[in-house]
């Protein structure tokens, strides 16, 4: 039987389980090696440190010339990196995360956005974390996910032996357990580990920069992959006051000050992983790739230093997608240089395959090429190809044909199907020399409609499901996270619906957790043709409905308060297989 839920518990009681992920493995890399991990008894190959923040810009550094913002720890790490300093992501989160973690464009794997159900990441796509994983490495999620919350989604079903992560988009978002009950959810936040929640003590960078290290120097004996996702700088803009401090001066938006307290305690975290790393001996012997997800986000104010790139996070041009990305191995190649060709987030699973010489078997072909011959400075990587890149975003259950789009060669940038840039002397994307070179656009347009048609094709845009009734999550949380179709989705009213598939028939229980009306009203239950109803006294905030005789496939459900003209949404909704 279920145990009675308040407010704080009712995510408590996500399943424990974790499913051995289902890896299939993945192609040669571009470097003929053995199967499996490379290596000898005196020679391994290396560990692997991947460091991801959140809507930090290109200009969001002090190497990169900004002249108020104090990065010390990562100016130090791009002075010893390999930097690509044309290096493109998404225009937005999850689609970022997805070309990561796949090595394929994110519109092959499921997501086309970062809420709405939209930011689910197919289970039939092999993650990084899978393929090194079947190749002996110990795999560590922590952080910021944003590829699924439920099975077989979460981290722990997708490759990562230990996964401490936040729900859905970000902390102090509708997915987070404490979202309706308190706003300053970056300090002491409900996460989930191992897929079950738990409350930790202290700020989130902190929490995740601490529980990396601690993973880190448990597994150090044999290679380990290391996940580091904070979710700073996103919004809210909450950090530490003695962060911020520095940035209160004349002239500087208050958001633009608590965004760079929040990039200065991010780099101290980061200056603590790696000082932990070289403490342990493995600085050595760990590839270190720091990257950001996409550009900055546009405050009030618009003071906040961009290098000159024009557009803002969601955007296409530059300052939307253009992103630093430093690599950092001292036993496998010199740093302290640049390399301008263009490279891209899909790149960067291949590249890592291929610099741990992993060789499987049978991995969905990559759309990003592996990057080691220019990392090695191999003379047979010169000339490097020219290659066409492709990029878009915007909101909505299916991308449209150019809508907020980009495809980059090395020189040209062709956005929206109609505007022309030369990046070889325009990087600020201020002259449309369209009309100059039809024959480009011409050129590019062909290209863009060409992959547009393929990436399209591989599986649709169906909806990746939430699975109800499994063994290896029961019950299953829904959130507004997931909810399509929602007007708003932090909006009492954001109505919605959640596309689910009942993993067996059988009897099921559903408690849904709202907003407590004032008078009588009803609540209902519709999966798909089948609707229940039962009245919610005033002052409720809960309700169970059972003995719900479900048949197994895929259905709508949608859930809802109506009370007189006014239908309010739940805030979670709890599936439990009796």
């Amino acid at each position: 039987m279920m145990p009675s839920l308040n407010r704080r518990s009712f995510l408590r009681n996500a399943s424990t389980g974790i499913i051995g992920a289902a890896v299939a493995s993945g192609t040669a890399c571009a470097e003929d090696a053995p199967a499996g991990m490379a290596g000898t008894a005196t020679q391994r190959p290396p560990n692997i440190l991947l460091i991801i923040t959140d809507d930090q810009g290109y200009g969001d550094l002090g190497c990169h010339g900004n002249p108020i913002l104090k990065t010390p720890h990562l100016d130090r790490l791009h002075e010893e990196s390999v930097r690509f300093t044309r290096f493109y992501t998404c225009p937005v989160c999850s689609p970022t995360r997805a070309c990561l973690m796949t090595g394929r464009y994110n519109y092959r794997t499921g997501v086309v956005d970062t809420y709405a159900g939209r930011s689910m990441m197919d289970p039939e796509e092999k993650t990084i974390a899978a393929l090194l994983k079947d190749a002996g490495y110990t795999t560590g999620i922590f952080g910021k996910w944003h590829l699924g919350d439920t099975w077989p989604l979460r981290p722990m079903d997708r490759g990562f032996d230990e996964a401490l992560v936040h729900r859905g988009g970000g902390i102090a978002q509708p997915s987070d357990p404490e979202f309706f009950v308190r706003q300053d959810t970056y300090f002491n936040p409900m996460l989930q580990h191992n897929g079950r929640q738990e409350r930790y003590t202290g700020y989130c960078s902190d929490i995740f920069a601490t529980a990396a290290l601690a993973f880190m120097e448990t597994h150090q004996e044999k290679p380990f992959f290391t996940y580091l996702a904070f979710n700073a700088p996103h919004t809210p803009l909450q950090v530490p006051e003695e962060d911020v401090a520095p940035y209160k001066m004349p002239g500087l938006n208050e958001e633009t000050a608590r965004v760079y307290g929040m990039i200065t305690n991010t780099d101290y975290h980061i200056g603590r992983v790696l000082k932990g790393l070289s403490d342990m001996g493995l600085e050595r012997d760990t590839l270190v790739l720091f990257m950001t997800d996409n550009g900055a986000q546009q405050l009030a104010g618009n003071d906040r230093y961009t290098a000159g790139l024009r557009g803002w996070k969601g955007s296409v041009y530059d300052g939307g997608i253009r992103v630093p990305c430093f690599i950092r191995w001292p036993n496998g190649f010199s740093g302290g240089r640049d390399i301008d060709r263009i490279a891209a987030a899909i790149d960067i699973t291949p590249t890592l395959l291929s610099l741990c010489a992993v060789s499987l078997p049978n991995t969905p072909a990559f759309d990003g090429a592996p990057l080691a011959p220019l990392l090695r400075e191999s003379p047979a990587a010169l000339p490097w190809p020219d290659r066409t890149l492709f990029f878009q975003w915007h909101r909505g259950d299916m991308p449209e044909a150019f809508k907020n789009s980009a495809v980059r060669n090395q020189r040209w940038k062709l956005v929206n199907g109609a505007e022309l840039y030369d990046m070889s002397g325009d990087p600020a994307e201020e002259r449309d020399v369209a009309p100059l070179y039809p024959e480009i656009v011409k050129e590019l347009r062909d290209a863009y409609l060409n992959w547009f048609q393929d990436v399209g094709s591989t599986r649709g845009y169906g909806p990746v499901r939430i699975h109800a009734g499994s063994a290896q999550e029961n019950p299953v949380v829904l959130t507004r996270q997931d909810a399509r179709d929602a007007a708003n989705w932090t909006s009492k009213q954001a109505g919605g619906f959640w596309e689910i598939r009942v993993e067996e028939t059988g009897e099921y229980e559903v408690t849904v957790l709202f907003d407590a009306p004032v008078e009588t009203a009803i609540l209902f239950l519709k999966l798909g043709e089948k609707e229940l109803r039962q009245a919610v006294a005033p002052g409720e905030s809960n309700a169970v409905l059972k003995h719900l005789h479900w048949n197994a496939g895929d259905y709508r459900l949608e859930c809802g308060i109506v009370s007189g003209d006014l239908k309010t949404s739940p805030q979670f909704i709890q599936v439990f297989k009796k």
